[in-house]
């Protein structure tokens, strides 16, 4: 890395460190912290003045020695960078800090350097890797889109193709990185792209081959879940049109060792999990398998699960893949039987024999398992596992192993197992990718371990590293390369670089006597050692080479200085993994398997023994796939060390690299957590540095890193130039302002097409632009400040002096008011402040004695609960107490109980188990020694002292007992004298219990003879406060009562409207839906027929092909062009029949020589499409027929409405019946409840309970009046229903109901309906009615004297009189409308009976006239139709006046019989002319042949002059072109195939050659020969497409041919007889209707014609304008000045960029309308071109929308404003051409809207809320993409939060859409072609002589 002083050697230290300058110190935490300096700093200070982020102060100290100043920081401005290269500053923390940003900030994981693609891990899965991302990088030039490994891919097959060079793409990383992902789209865009240059897909094989090679070849580890165990290097083929022939694959250091070893959190390779996880399937039943945990091979890691994955599925997958690779069933079956093998073989236990040796415990389960899946002997296998064979110079030995060596050799076996399987699947593999062609090129592709370095370090690791140091050394020559042709080109001066060069590193490791030479010659020694080759390593190269070290404290380890980091390796192990050896008798009975699988594994196997066996060690080891080896090899050659063969490996690779162009991918993982988008930057440093990122980062800067063209440098400077500075030659001018500004010329280079820049540079121009700008901006604000700040302080001033004046005219005006009310208010206060006083001393008294008397009566009644609770809370507390004794006594009782159990067991068990003892060893002692006497002695002994213990332990016992038991006894004494006193205290609390309850029983009957004396006393006054207080509120309720009504007339008309309303909405709903519906199917129908079209077009291609194959007597086939146009198929079964017989003999021949089997499949799947077309034809059809059918089920709902309205009249006036029976039933119980107490007493009239009751009475006739009133409105409104509802059924608008009334089918579900209305707006008071009205009856029936004087005039029966008879009037009316009602309904029966018949008179006669002549037919309806229009009028005028019916009907018939005269007057005059008109034209033909006989040819030609017969000739043609059967090729040759549309749009009529075509068509018809009309329209329908698919490409040409096409549909719909066409003819165009035949069906292949050559004009319109749209929209200055290019340096990665002329907006424009003018030309109908323009537009936008979402450098303010000002041009072009309303303005919607969102304010959440309303359009992804996408040019912009972006990510959390992040530019809109009935008459077409249809005769 560059130093400190380095990174700012373009100024002196002086300018560039000064106060606010930022920079980057060292931190152990975030390994760089950003600071900023509070104090200029002079040249030799030793300390700098800082404050952190944080706010914190502090110094930091310059080194001492070498006084190096901080890494300076870039600008915010160049911060986010999509090349590293393009920052002002290159050092290591700007790299840093560069991709946190965009890693965490923006959620962008790639970004370049240089020619490196630094990758990311996000563990996350992004959508940034679909079909569109790939096609909107497929064609780009890679600096001109954002970072993506997709732009790498694309980059390598430019370069290819264009260079015809071979090209890599070197991924490397650490295991997590995302190496493996990388490489995988990487070769998915190469398929995507390319396509399969053979039927044989293989660019399906080459993406199949990923799953089996995971499967094989990957595993969990700590650090990814799907870690490559392996490296591969994929060459995929192309053929000269760079199309995917097949692919090769070559791997490197499988780890063989994971077969038997997993550390904790990892897992075996994912085959084995798979297979276990499959074992319940049928076809695995056999292998015996069950969970991953149950073998020893797959639990170690003790994690057998990774989330997410499903390994059952995963195995359908993989052997899927199998099969589409060629392995077949029995492989797969055999290769299932190895790896389950491999499994069993691992559970199988050894065990020791002795010291030295091992055995297999007989019948071992899984062993034998294992002898039957591998098809050997279990007794062979048993044996060798436990033996080795050692061989001497005479004989040979057998010798057992011991335990540890036999498992390790189990373990070898196990692992040399599954090195063969791996070999046998990718050399399998390989043959299914091999290509069947020549190759002309590939692309490789190189997936390998990035540096290692663990804590341990072994062979493996050192493999790798060697294998790094190697690519590192390739990436810096070639990185050096680069760089010294990029200023040779420019013409720079060349300096030669420093830069690290490893080529002594690679020597120590693969030179003479290098590690890897002293590792095999140790390899070769009868007694070698991993210590003895240690010591050859310390004593050959520890003081020779400088990279080589020794640990200090280890003996049995080296160090080696790698390019990236020091390594220390162990030297343990690494001769044995070398050597890689295993005990060749176990191969031996492996090769004698009866396996055919396993024989063809092993029939290669290399006799490599090791003369000294397995050794102890041996965990891990490597298998490398050595080349093929020729027959003729030498027996050395099978020897070789992995090492050895790991070093030819990697100088095979090495020399394929360096034979093409590589091209980087850098995989770094940000964290070892897998926390998705977590940036670690300790662990990020690390990676950089060992992955050569910042080896590209130290040789750029030591040159000129920043680069810029001069257009883009002036762009940019500009504001740094005086005018006086700026000339026309832009080198010259930026050559002079540099000078000026930049004074040591050897910070820049000027070169042809560039400028060049030093590190720092850059940063200091865009210091100087930014003070520039902010002096400018300053001055600005200063000038619009203070005219700001002058005029409002003149309004200010004049608003100041008018203010005053009114302000003190009205101040004197409220000083006289003051004055006033101050004397007012004085006197009024004196006596207001008397009365308040007043009443406030009366209420103080009032509430002073009320309180006092319940001051006291609270203090009376605490004393009194303060005893009663004292007495009781001693109650409680006495039987509590003793309680508490009683549970302490029984607890005691039972421990002591409980413990003496114990004890007492305790004792017998220590007793029974001492005899036992005794027992047994007696006997035992006995049984082995007979002469042991002696110590039986001594033992009963001993015995006899311990029964002497026990004796004396049982007295002492019993003495305890005995003590305890009087101790017992005393306890119960003192019990039974508690219990005694217990009872004593239960017998007093009974006694006081007793005397408070008497005592509470007489004060509360005294309390309660006080209440009811106060009840009696009070009841009268509260009494009458009721009745007057219901009284008031029944007049409330009533007025209530009235309102209601009036709310629910003015509810009905409102539900009404909105029923109205809601039924308009729902029909307009639902047509839409059913509109949507008929797109989509219309839709699916043309896609469907696209791919069609596509088959027969294949189909076609293949007949070509075979046809070729068979005229070319060379083997093999040529292919067509696949980017021909896709438009020459057929669509229809009638085009085969079309060909000449020439042309179907030869496809006779061609047949013969095609594949059977592919013939058929083609011909089943063009069946099947034609069946599916025909289907979706039907669903088609059907779908409008349901659109019709549910326009007529609206207008029969709508009737049915009309019903039900009626139903809730009437229910309404139900309603008020019910509620005037309740009336009526509460006044029946009133008056009974008065009469049953008029005995006891009688109300006087004057008394206020009879006016209470009298004033209810009066309020209930006034409301049973105002029922009565609304009964008969309700009445009169159903009556004028009615009327409106008869005039009604004669309009043709239907009247819209809501849905709610159709669902209400019976009069049950309305009648709930109304009353839940009418219970939910009542209202609350109203509803308390008849509570209040049951409390006046009961509280009427109480036996009180004051309330039994009611009722003594009778005044209630009177009311109640009237009630029966307002009843009586209600039930009348009801009878009446119900007769009335009966009358309309038998008067609309009779008009329905009389219509009946009319219809059937009607019938009759149209019968009777189809059986009359023609013109008597018409005569007959003419006079039908008179006397029926008659009869009406007269019938009408008889209801209204019968003495004006009588006059008008005399009237009538002389007027008929007058019209009957006149009628038979002109059929005679008619046929008088008719006769004349035939004599005259016998006569003219008789002269005309007299006149040709004897005129002179002179005098011939001065007659044609006299236009005499012309017109008639005219008037008898019949719009007819005959022609000749055999002229038939000749018409579609002249008229289709050789017709140059442009001549023809610009002389002729358009559609010209439709019309000839029909006209040819109506003869055939018009001759009723069917086979002519059948092989015209095929030969047509042929002849286009043939036309389509040879100029396809020319727009002209394809929009010539669908107008064309289109009139010619239009003729065949306009003349084929319907009426629905023919209505818009005039009447002699339709005497030229088809007559005999019905062309319905040809009119659909014709339409299908019509879609096909609609969308191949879409395509041809669409590759015209793809090109222009980025460039015109986007990247093209329309508003010059706006848009400031940014310093991005603009590194390209190479020489790819097209030099073309840059495509403006006026191109776009000027080209859609020579589109459009070409379409109107050809007479294109106006409907189709508006869906032309519409779908012009869409890929518009949507091209420009999917550039901007992958574009950083166009996310800004500026763009912004410039893509708004495109789109406004756009719209103005729509505008001036009336297409305003064709839907392409709304196509343009979504680039609007992220326009808009560029631009809009994006800080708080008011705007975020305005942003999710404002952009419906764009998905939630698009807007989080364009926001984190958003890049400030200035730095006066400022960039959006993440904050920000989450909470419009929390906003739009619950939005339905689609996921998906680009618009798809390759949809195209279902076309609809709305018939379109031509005006021009058929005999009026003139045939011009250009188009040599001279033989068509004019009929």
């Amino acid at each position: 890395m560059e130093k400190g002083h380095d990174s700012s050697t373009s100024m002196a230290a002086s300018e560039l460190y000064t106060k606010f300058a930022r920079v980057w110190i060292p931190d152990a935490d975030e390994v760089w912290k950003s600071a900023e300096l509070t104090k200029n700093y002079k040249h030799g200070h030793s300390t700098l003045h800082l404050t952190l982020e944080d706010g914190m102060d502090i110094e930091h100290k310059l080194d001492d020695k070498t006084k190096n100043l901080p890494h300076l920081r870039n600008p915010d401005i160049l911060v986010g960078e999509n090349d590293l290269t393009a920052l002002s500053y290159l050092h290591e923390p700007a790299v840093l800090h560069n991709l946190k940003v965009r890693f965490t900030d923006s959620k962008l994981i790639y970004t370049y350097c240089g020619i490196v693609l630094v990758a990311i891990n996000p563990y996350e899965n992004l959508p940034i890797y679909g079909s569109d991302i790939i096609n909107a990088y497929s064609g780009q030039n890679m600096g001109d889109m954002d970072p993506h490994i997709f732009a790498v891919a694309e980059e390598a097959y430019k370069q290819m193709a264009r260079d015809e060079r071979n090209q890599s793409i070197i991924v490397s990383g650490e295991s997590g990185a995302g190496k493996t992902v990388s490489a995988k789209y990487a070769m998915r865009y190469f398929a995507t792209v390319s396509g399969a240059a053979t039927e044989a897909n293989v660019e399906e094989k080459v993406l199949a081959s990923n799953p089996i090679m995971e499967a094989i070849g990957n595993a969990k580890t700590t650090r990814n879940d799907n870690s490559s165990r392996f490296g591969k290097y994929i060459e995929i083929g192309f053929d000269k049109r760079y199309r995917i022939i097949g692919a090769n694959m070559r791997t490197y250091l499988l780890e063989k060792s994971r077969v038997v070893f997993q550390a904790d959190e990892e897992r075996n390779y994912h085959i084995f999990y798979q297979l276990c996880a499959s074992s319940h399937l049928p076809e695995f039943k056999n292998l015996k398998l069950g969970s991953a945990d149950g073998f020893h091979c797959t639990n170690q890691g003790r994690n057998p699960v990774i989330d997410g994955v499903d390994d059952a599925k995963e195995m359908c997958t993989t052997q899927h893949a199998f099969s589409l690779l060629g392995i077949n069933e029995l492989n797969q079956k055999g290769l299932f039987q190895v790896l389950a093998a491999i499994l069993h073989l691992g559970n199988v236990e050894i065990k020791d024999r002795d010291s030295d040796s091992s055995i297999i415990p007989p019948n071992n389960r899984h062993l034998t398992v294992f002898c039957e899946l591998m098809g050997v002997t279990y007794q062979d296998m048993s044996h060798w596992l436990c033996h080795k064979k050692l061989k001497t110079a005479q004989e040979t030995y057998i010798k057992p192993i011991p335990r540890l060596q036999a498992s390790n050799a189990r373990d070898a076996l196990a692992k040399h197992i599954y090195a063969k399987v791996f070999n046998w699947i990718v050399d399998h593999v390989n043959k299914s990718l091999r290509a069947t062609v020549k190759q002309h090129s590939f692309i490789g592709v190189l997936d390998i371990y990035g540096f290692e370095t663990f804590e341990i370090n072994s062979f493996e690791q050192f493999c790798i590293n060697y294998a790094n140091e190697k690519l590192q050394q390739q990436f810096n020559m070639h990185v050096f390369k680069l760089e010294q042709e990029e200023y040779l080109k420019e013409q720079i001066p060349w300096t030669l670089i420093d830069f690290y060069d490893n080529q002594p590193c690679i020597n120590l490791i693969e030179a003479k006597m290098g590690v890897l030479d002293l590792l095999d010659e140790e390899c070769k020694m009868p007694k070698g050692s991993d210590d003895s080759w240690a010591q050859k390593l310390y004593n050959t190269h520890l003081k020779t080479c400088s990279l080589f070290e020794k640990p200090r404290m280890s003996n049995k380890a080296f160090i080696i200085q790698h390019f990236a980091d020091k390594v220390q390796y162990q030297c343990d192990g690494f001769l044995e993994k070398n050597k890689d050896t295993v005990n060749e008798e176990q191969i031996n009975v492996l090769k004698a398997s009866k396996l055919d699988l396993l024989v063809e594994l092993f029939q290669d196997e290399e006799k490599v023994t090791s003369p000294t066996g397995t050794a102890p060690g041996g965990r891990t080891r490597l298998s490398v796939k050595p080349k093929e080896i020729r027959s003729g090899a030498s027996s050395k050659e099978h020897k070789k060390t992995v090492g050895c063969q790991f070093r030819n490996s990697l100088a095979m690779l090495m020399e394929t690299l360096n034979a093409t162009t590589p091209h980087y991918v850098r995989c770094i993982k940000p964290n070892d957590l897998k926390f998705p988008f977590t940036f670690d930057p300790k662990r990020a440093v690390q990676q950089l540095r060992a992955c050569g990122v910042l080896e590209t980062i130290r040789i750029s800067a030591a040159g000129f890193p920043s680069r810029w063209t001069y257009q883009e440098f002036f762009s940019r400077y500009r504001v740094l130039m005086k005018q006086k500075d700026v000339l026309s030659d832009r080198r010259l001018t930026c050559r002079n302002v540099l000078e000026k500004l930049v004074q040591d010329q050897d910070k820049y280079q000027f070169g042809k097409t560039k400028i060049f820049f030093r590190a720092g540079q850059v940063a200091y121009l865009e210091k100087l632009r930014a003070d520039k700008l902010r002096k400018a901006c300053v001055r600005i604000q200063k000038t619009i400040r203070c005219w700001l700040v002058r005029k409002k302080y003149l309004r200010k001033k004049h608003a100041a002096i008018t203010i005053q004046r009114y302000t003190r005219g009205h101040q004197a005006r409220c000083l006289v008011k003051y004055m006033r009310r101050t004397l007012a208010a004085i006197t009024i206060q004196k006596f207001q402040r008397m009365c308040v006083q007043r009443k406030l001393y009366l209420q103080k008294q009032a509430a002073a004695l009320v309180m006092q008397t319940i001051l006291r009566a609270y203090m009376a009644r605490q004393k009194y609960q303060g005893l009663l609770r004292n007495h009781k809370a001693v109650f409680i507390q006495k039987h509590v107490r003793g309680w508490l004794a009683r549970q302490r006594y029984k607890r005691s009782l039972r421990a002591i109980v409980y413990l003496q159990c114990c004890i007492r067991r305790m004792k017998a068990k220590k007793e029974l188990k001492k005899l036992k003892i005794e027992a047994r060893s007696v006997e035992h002692f006995k049984k082995l020694n007979v002469g042991m006497e002696n110590k039986i002695m001594q033992l009963q002994r001993k015995l006899d002292e311990q029964a002497k213990d026990n004796r004396v332990t049982s007295e002492r016992l019993n003495s305890l007992e005995t003590s305890h038991a009087v101790e017992s006894e005393k306890l119960k004494v003192e019990v039974s004298k508690l219990k005694g006193i217990e009872e004593e205290a239960k017998n007093n609390a009974n006694r006081v219990t007793s005397l408070l309850e008497e005592l509470e029983r007489l004060r509360k009957e005294l309390t309660t003879t006080q209440k009811e004396k106060k009840t009696i006393e009070d009841w009268a006054t509260k009494y009458r406060d009721e009745m007057e207080k219901m009284v008031a509120e029944l007049k409330q309720q009533n007025g209530l009562l009235k309102t209601e009504k009036d709310d629910l007339n003015r509810m009905i008309k409102e539900q009404s409207q909105q029923m109205t309303e809601k039924m308009t909405r729902a029909v307009v709903e639902e047509t839409q839906q059913l509109e949507s519906d008929l797109n989509e199917e219309r839709s699916r129908y043309q896609n469907l027929l696209t791919e069609h079209l596509r088959l027969e077009e294949r189909y076609d291609d293949l007949k070509e092909e075979i046809t070729l194959s068979v005229s070319v007597p060379k083997p093999g086939r040529r292919r067509t062009d696949s980017t021909h146009s896709s438009n020459g198929s057929e669509c229809t079964y009638n085009s085969e029949f079309a060909e000449s017989e020439e042309s179907s003999r030869h496809g006779e021949d061609v047949t013969r020589g095609m594949d059977t089997s592919l013939t058929l499949k083609l011909q089943k799947r063009v069946t099947e499409l034609e069946q599916e077309k025909s289907s979706l034809r039907n669903e088609l059809e059907n779908k409008e027929e349901q659109f019709q059918r549910a326009r007529v089920r609206d207008d029969e709902e709508h009737k049915k409405s009309r019903g039900a309205e009626l139903e809730y009249e009437s229910l309404k006036r139900q309603e008020l019946d019910s509620e005037n029976k309740k009336l009526k039933h509460d006044l029946t119980a009133m008056r009974q409840s008065l009469l049953g107490n008029a005995g006891a007493a009688a109300g006087a009239p004057g008394s206020p309970p009879y006016k209470v009751l009298m004033d209810q009475l009066n309020s209930s006739c006034e409301e049973l009046e105002v029922r009565k009133e609304e009964v008969l409105i309700l009445r009169s409104q159903l009556v004028s229903q009615k009327e409106a509802m008869q005039h009604k059924e004669t309009m043709t608008e239907p009247v819209h109901y809501a849905e709610d009334v159709h669902k209400m089918k019976d009069s049950g579900a309305i009648t709930q309906a109304y009353l839940g209305l009418k219970e939910t707006n009542r209202s609350p008071r109203f509803l308390r009615k008849p509570l209040e009205a049951n409390e006046l009856l009961n509280q009427l029936r109480f036996p009180t004297a004051d309330f039994h004087r009611l009722n003594e005039d009778g005044e209630l029966w009177l009311v109640y009189e009237g009630l029966k008879e307002t009843n009586r009037l209600l039930e009348g009316q009801m009878q009446q409308q119900r007769r009335s009602y009966d009358n309309e309904v038998e008067v609309l029966r009779g008009e329905l009976q009389s219509v009946k018949e009319e219809n059937n008179r009607q019938q009759q006669l149209l019968a009777q006239n189809l059986q009359l002549p023609p013109e008597a037919r018409i005569e007959a309806s003419l006079q039908h139709e008179i006397t029926r229009l008659t009869n009406e009028n007269l019938e009408m005028l008889r209801t209204e006046d019968p003495t004006a019916y009588r006059s008008a009907k005399v009237n009538i018939l002389r007027r008929m019989v007058d019209l009957m005269e006149q009628l038979e007057k002109q059929d005679k005059t008619i046929r008088k002319l008719k006769k004349q008109l035939k004599v005259f034209s016998k006569k003219i033909g008789e002269m005309g042949a007299g006149h040709v006989e004897t005129i002179s040819p002179g005098q011939m030609v001065e007659e044609t002059v006299r236009p005499v017969n012309i017109p008639r000739r005219e008037k008898d043609f019949q719009g007819m072109l005959e022609y000749k059967k055999e002229d038939e090729l000749k018409l579609v040759k002249n008229l289709i195939l050789e017709l140059k549309p442009r001549g023809v749009a610009v002389n002729l009529i358009p559609g010209l050659p439709a019309y000839i075509l029909f006209m040819c068509l109506r003869h055939a018809d018009y001759v009723n020969d069917d086979q002519k009309v059948r092989t015209l329209l095929t030969s047509t329908i042929n002849s286009i497409k043939k036309i389509l698919k040879k100029r396809g490409d020319d727009f002209e040409t394809v929009s010539f041919w669908l107008s064309n096409t289109c009139r010619f549909l239009h003729c065949l719909k306009q003349y084929s007889g319907d009426e629905s066409f023919m209505k818009h003819n005039t009447p002699k165009q339709n005497d030229h209707c088809l007559s005999n035949f019905d062309l319905a069906e040809y009119r659909q292949v014709l339409s299908d014609l019509a879609i096909q050559i609609y969308q191949q004009l879409i395509k041809c319109m669409e590759s015209i304008l793809q090109p222009m749209i980025v460039s015109g929209m986007l990247e093209h200055e329309t508003i010059q000045g706006v848009s400031g290019v940014k310093p991005t340096g603009l590194r390209k990665r190479t020489s790819s960029i097209a030099d073309e002329g840059t495509y403006t907006l006026e191109s776009i424009l000027r080209q859609l309308s020579a589109f459009h003018s070409t379409m109107c030309q050809h007479g294109t109908d106006p409907e189709l071109i508006k869906q032309v323009v519409k779908q012009q537009f869409y890929i518009i936008g949507a091209v420009t929308l999917n550039n901007l979402l992958l574009r950083k450098d166009m996310c800004s303010w500026s763009k912004g404003m410039q893509i708004r000002y495109n789109v406004s041009q756009l719209e103005e072009w729509l505008r001036d051409k009336s297409l305003m309303l064709c839907g392409a303005k709304e196509t343009l919607e979504p680039l609007i809207q992220a326009a808009q969102l560029l631009q809009v304010k994006k800080k708080t959440d008011e705007d975020a809320e305005a942003i999710c309303s404002m952009c419906n359009s764009l998905s939630t992804s698009q807007i989080v993409k364009v926001l984190n996408l958003y890049t400030p040019v200035n730095e006066f912009e400022e960039r959006v939060s993440v904050t920000f972006i989450r909470t419009i990510q929390t906003r739009l959390r619950d939005r339905c859409e689609t996921p998906q992040l680009l618009m798809d530019t390759k949809i195209i809109y279902p076309v609809t072609f709305p018939f379109n009935p031509s005006s021009l008459a058929l005999e009026t077409i003139q045939i011009p002589g250009s188009l040599n249809l001279a033989f068509l005769t004019r009929v």
